[in-house]
């Protein structure tokens, strides 16, 4: 949805797949990146959640996506490490 390169930070939104059932319509992220003392880095994210129609959701649903997108952010870090040249 948006790029900030001087920032290090983007917006996409997932509007199909398994994490959002037959609950949640879309779910929008913010990620910002930003340096760590240390050297490193920290993420920080924002999740808003749109649900259909009038549908509640509980906190399993978060949980669960939450979940799932851990891995997806794991499964890319662990490949930018291993390839760095990459990005």
């Amino acid at each position: 949805d948006e790029l900030d390169k001087e920032n290090f930070g983007f917006k996409y939104t997932v509007f199909e797949g398994d994490v959002l059932g037959d609950v949640i319509e879309k779910i929008s992220y913010e990620v910002k990146i930003e340096a760590s003392a240390d050297g490193g880095s920290i993420t920080k994210s924002k999740s808003t959640y749109y649900t259909k129609d009038d549908a509640k959701i509980t906190e399993e649903h978060i949980k669960s996506g939450k979940d799932k997108s851990a891995g997806v952010f794991k499964a890319i870090e662990a490949h930018l490490a291993a390839n760095p040249d990459a990005y």
